[in-house]
């Protein structure tokens, strides 16, 4: 069974810092170009907090997003929603925000529903397999329909970012654990085929107007370990050359708008995690032609603590390696979410105050966040 038939109801009502400007865009369609250098021009009329603001994620639990309207006014750029059990009211409050963002700009809003054991609100899209089961049981045009569905179902509710699908090669049949990240994650461990199913669950997605993100770059499969719990390895390098990157080259070249970076360290490359590190980043931008949002994973994961680095002083770490939005962690209250986003921001400001993040390298990731969910218009 593709999905459930909660899906298939609610889906019925439905830089590189080396980059210049125009390198960032030479190879996008013409359409990318033209919203991301409107956006470019948007942003650049900002405030320094609010373009700070833009490259921020408030993660908040989905029962507590009605207590932190205040932060769609204050013009965050996204909320990544946690929980297992969305409220009734949820698609209501996300509508509001669009009224509350400046502008009347759409934020993104954001849930990590992969399949398996990792869909944040069933309640709402319903259940569907394990991508390594999906990789195993499905044709490619089969994974495009669930991905379809489930990219209906979040839009019903106004959920318009997946955090999915995972690009990683790891074909072992594990649930995923403190030693194995992916596991039931990864479509399997063929990374021909897996680029084919990643882009098959991200062409569905798109089809139903959900953004997908590719993860987890340079490719978390075999790492030595988990890095939500502690610091972990990637293969290396040159291994992951013709293992670990296919599936993003694939996912790059079909038009992925969005990837998101690992927080891990990969042998040969870079001793920080990916995601902090301007190498790696450097590598997504110019080795793979990526023209996209660029996005963290989380950075109160342990491989980032283990460094005793806090989300805010993480985020002007990643922003200033070329990351273009910042994500934090399942927090333990909304007075916590706000204050880690608050924190984040003035980090952020103040980086650019002391010049080790610049404004140009913020402006252009703002925009990024900007063009990502928005269809923009500037004067010609």
């Amino acid at each position: 069974m593709l999905v459930t038939s909660a899906v298939a109801s609610i889906a019925a009502l439905s830089l590189g810092l080396a980059l210049t400007w125009t390198d960032f865009v030479a190879g996008a369609t013409s359409a990318q170009v033209t919203n991301l250098s409107c956006a470019r021009t948007i942003v650049s009329t900002w405030s320094l907090t609010r373009v700070a603001r833009e490259t921020v994620v408030v993660s908040v639990q989905a029962s507590d997003l009605a207590r932190v309207t205040g932060a769609a006014s204050q013009g965050y750029g996204g909320f990544l929603l946690f929980g297992a059990t969305a409220p009734t009211s949820l698609p209501t409050t996300i509508r509001s925000f669009a009224h509350l963002e400046p502008d009347a700009r759409a934020p993104m809003v954001m849930s990590d529903d992969e399949g398996g054991g990792i869909i944040r609100f069933a309640n709402l899209v319903g259940r569907w397999p394990w991508a390594q089961v999906m990789g195993s049981t499905m044709t490619p045009v089969q994974i495009t329909q669930v991905g379809h569905h489930v990219g209906a179902a979040l839009a019903a509710v106004g959920v318009n970012v997946d955090l999915a699908p995972v690009a990683d090669v790891d074909g072992r049949p594990q649930w995923p654990s403190a030693a194995n990240p992916d596991g039931l994650r990864s479509f399997g461990g063929s990374p021909t085929r897996d680029g084919v199913d990643v882009v098959a669950f991200a062409n569905g997605l798109r089809s139903a107007h959900v953004l997908a993100v590719v993860k987890h770059f340079p490719g978390l499969g075999h790492a030595t370990g988990n890095t939500d719990y502690a610091p972990a390895a990637t293969q290396p390098w040159p291994t992951l050359q013709s293992t670990g990157l296919v599936p993003f080259r694939r996912a790059i070249a079909s038009g992925v708008d969005a990837v998101m970076m690992s927080n891990a360290s990969v042998p040969g490359l870079t001793t920080l995690p990916a995601g902090l590190s301007a190498v790696a980043v450097a590598q997504l931008r110019n080795q793979l032609g990526f023209h996209g949002l660029i996005m963290s994973d989380a950075l109160g994961a342990g491989a980032i603590t283990a460094r005793h680095l806090s989300i805010a002083q993480a985020s002007v770490d990643a922003l200033a390696a070329g990351v273009d939005q910042v994500l934090a962690v399942n927090p333990h209250s909304f007075q916590q979410s706000l204050q880690t986003a608050s924190l984040t921001t003035a980090a952020i400001v103040a980086a650019v105050a002391h010049g080790t993040l610049t404004r140009t390298l913020l402006v252009v990731a703002a925009a990024q966040v900007l063009a990502a969910t928005n269809t923009l218009s500037c004067p010609s």
